[in-house]
């Protein structure tokens, strides 16, 4: 509690602040006419495809003794940074396609010029996220293990809390340098995808020759790619509702990160203790920890699995102080934002179904937590790797499609601070002024 709190605060603000930003930038040209607002998800979900993952390697890692050795951790830490590079490179160009399917088959549209600059856009967001991001997890768990503080409970937030936020910040940048670049008819985007592209191939030797990475390039791509495709679900979900609800843009990254955050934060702290039980023999369970399909409710409270025997007794200890955190968390994250965008006191109403919404999202999650790094154990999978992009990208998937749905139902009850979001988030003065700048 005392070493996650603060750090999930400090990752929830940082979300307040993605929100803000994107509740800005929603209204740029580039947002609105060639659709980037789609890729938003896709580009967050990122964060826990690449740099939670890399924050749970990491930190695994760590407590199991492999940093201590200077040429080992060395080795470990290039080597990670040269992978999440080369994951963010692919997984960016492959969610650019996808978004650019879902968003534009259905209306039967399509322009050459809008393609290059949203493939641009999220390739050069995605590489100059993970590299920075990259840097800071790298710092964050070396500073944990000198201050003999346990990386699992940390760096996973500290990924949270910078990582919305910068990649929000480098999309709408690179995404309007381009906008402007192809009214000018530059040829801006298509050097950069070609640029990119050249890189890769020496990325990629780099990492297949490294000893700690090279497993991890060859077997990690399928969790990265089902985990886009979920989070580019997600966006097509807050492509509509940003349509349909005024306002509910600023709480969507909040929504869906701190149900990723602890999520992920559960994931590190059962791949570590399965690691350190079993010496890091795969499909080895403890004795008391053998069952891999257990009852909704023994998640969260522990006791029996569906097969009768005990387990899960520390899992769901933790799950349940991950829980209280959730609450005091985001009344402290809802206060925040409407706070800094002027949108009044919410209402009692709004706080309930707001929060049970978050709630739905988050032990949804932590009963898949519990499933999932069981399973990947059992089938000699390192969860390390693989748990942790299903599992934020299915809670993007979950908070928007949750937040959407407490919209719906408090604009039915026509809740009054609702209404004072949707009649002070116009964003038309937003709008003319960023036209005119881009004209």
């Amino acid at each position: 509690m005392l070493q996650v709190f603060p750090t999930y605060i400090v990752a929830g603000l940082g979300m307040v602040a993605a929100g803000l930003v994107l509740n800005q930038v929603q209204f740029w040209p580039v947002f609105k006419e060639v659709g980037v607002m789609i890729m938003v998800p896709a580009l967050l979900g990122l964060k826990g495809n690449l740099e939670m993952t890399l924050a749970s390697r990491l930190s695994t890692a760590c407590n199991l003794g492999k940093l201590d050795c200077k040429k080992n951790a060395v080795s470990m830490i290039l080597g990670n940074l040269v992978l999440v590079q080369c994951q963010g490179i692919v997984v960016g160009f492959l969610a650019s396609i996808v978004g650019m399917a879902m968003g534009w088959l259905p209306e039967g549209k399509f322009n050459i010029d809008h393609a290059l600059l949203l493939c641009a856009s999220v390739v050069v967001t995605a590489s100059m996220a993970s590299f920075a991001l990259g840097v800071v997890m790298i710092g964050v768990i070396l500073l944990a293990k000198r201050f003999k503080c346990n990386p699992d409970n940390v760096a996973t937030p500290i990924a949270a809390s910078l990582g919305d936020v910068t990649t929000l910040g480098i999309l709408a940048w690179i995404s309007n340098i381009l906008y402007n670049h192809m009214l000018e008819n530059k040829y801006t985007a298509i050097i950069l995808i070609v640029a990119y592209f050249l890189v890769l191939p020496i990325l990629l030797y780099l990492s297949y020759k490294n000893e700690h990475t090279c497993l991890v390039l060859c077997t990690g791509w399928t969790p990265v790619l089902t985990a886009m495709l979920i989070s580019s679900g997600g966006g097509y979900i807050l492509d509509k509702a940003v349509e349909e609800f005024k306002g509910i843009a600023v709480f969507s990254p909040v929504m869906n990160g701190a149900g990723g955050n602890l999520v992920a934060i559960q994931a590190s702290r059962m791949t570590t203790y399965l690691n350190k039980a079993t010496n890091s023999l795969f499909g080895i369970f403890p004795p008391e920890e053998n069952e891999i399909c257990i009852l909704p409710c023994s998640a969260i409270c522990g006791g029996y699995s569906s097969c009768g025997g005990t387990n899960n007794i520390h899992n769901a200890s933790i799950a349940r102080v991950l829980l209280l955190i959730l609450f005091p968390g985001h009344i402290i994250f809802v206060v925040a934002i409407c706070f800094l965008e002027n949108l009044g006191t919410p209402t009692p109403l709004f706080f309930i179904f707001y929060l049970l919404a978050a709630l739905c999202q988050v032990v949804v999650l932590l009963y898949l937590c519990q499933i999932l790094v069981y399973w990947m154990w059992s089938k000699g999978t390192d969860p390390d790797n693989a748990a942790i992009p299903y599992l934020t990208a299915i809670g993007d998937l979950l908070g928007t499609a949750f937040l959407a749905l407490a919209w719906m139902v408090l604009s039915y009850t026509g809740d009054d601070f609702l209404k004072g979001i949707e009649n002070g988030v116009s964003g038309e003065n937003v709008t003319v002024s960023f036209q005119e700048y881009a004209f």
